[in-house]
């Protein structure tokens, strides 16, 4: 079997969302916590990229990068000090973790080896036209996404709001 280039890209994104996603949940410093969420959702717009998907990983660095990592460390800075730690875990949480996390990990592993999917062939092989991208995003038919798009600006509206009350607070 030969490796091609893509594949090793593939393996050092995949190998950096891993490690950095690890080091995000397990770090006590809040603020490095959010810079290795960022290292994850940077390399995530990189497998965008590798599967030519320019627009989605263009959305993924300008809202998640740019908007909502940044509305993290601004409410980082607005309520809690720069320098400090978390709390420890105690160690009964961090054995229900533990369970959850492999739980999940059993269920997408069952999900990947019982299912059929396309192989890479057989997804298109250029990038996706916008207006189709357009209409799945703003249209109210089957597996359009208006109402989940309007919800999720809602819910931001509301934590933008919830921040702004915890920092008029202080």
């Amino acid at each position: 079997m030969e490796i091609t280039a893509n594949q090793i890209i593939f393996f050092i994104l995949s190998a950096i969302i891993v490690v950095c996603s690890v080091f995000a949940v397990t770090e006590r410093k809040i603020l490095r916590a959010a810079t290795h969420l960022l290292f994850v959702l940077l390399a995530t717009a990189g497998l965008y990229f590798l599967l030519n998907y320019h627009f989605l990983a263009a959305v993924q660095i300008s809202v998640y990068v740019g908007g909502i990592l940044i509305l993290f460390v601004f409410s980082i800075f607005l309520t809690s000090q720069v320098g400090s730690e978390m709390p420890a875990v105690k160690l009964s949480r961090k054995i229900a973790g533990l369970v959850v996390s492999i739980s999940g990990a059993a269920l997408c592993l069952f999900v990947l080896l019982t299912q059929n999917y396309p192989g890479a062939q057989e997804i298109s092989e250029g990038e996706i036209d916008m207006t189709e991208i357009g209409q799945a995003l703003m249209g109210v038919d089957e597996f359009q996404y208006l109402l989940p798009f309007e919800a999720i600006s809602v819910l931001l509206l509301a934590c933008i709001i919830a921040a702004i009350l915890v920092a008029r607070k202080k």
